[in-house]
């Protein structure tokens, strides 16, 4: 582990998906799981609507735009987060090693996928990459196009 360097060089956002009350499964961009060693996903709730549930889980694909087979990463999903659990204003996190995919069935991309059900919820997600296999987590092509500063 390289101490000296900022966490900005050792992390990046990789995908996201936006605050926003919905009750459809939504989903991050594929993510090449070849660009850093390890990856976080982090799921948000605020406010959970009447009875609502929310699931979220990693999907590898064998292609970059998922086009072709796409299969749950084994073991990457979370418990389900409930209105009945009072689970509101909650958060899950799922670590991810490259390792997890099915690399020798060709699956090298993933996503995160939430899925709220029964009733509107508030969501939100984001991947990060933790240690780039090359150069540093802030240059250009590491991290998301959404990440639009680093201070």
């Amino acid at each position: 582990m390289q101490v000296n360097l900022k966490p900005s060089q050792r992390a990046a956002i990789v995908g996201a998906i936006d605050a926003q009350s919905s009750a459809a499964a939504k989903s991050t961009g594929w993510i090449d799981a070849a660009t850093f060693h390890n990856y976080l996903a982090k799921i948000g709730v605020g406010a959970l609507g009447a009875n609502a549930t929310v699931d979220a889980k990693l999907e590898q694909a064998n292609k970059f735009d998922g086009s072709d087979v796409v299969k749950d990463v084994a073991g990457k999903a979370i418990m389900q987060l409930t209105k009945a659990n009072n689970d509101d204003s909650k958060q899950a996190v799922i670590n991810l090693k490259q390792e997890d995919l099915d690399f020798a069935g060709g699956f090298k991309w993933f996503r995160l996928t939430i899925t709220p059900a029964v009733a509107a919820s508030l969501i939100d997600g984001m991947v990060m990459g933790f240690d780039p296999r090359y150069g540093f987590a802030s240059d250009v092509g590491n991290k998301a196009a959404s990440q639009a500063q680093t201070v």
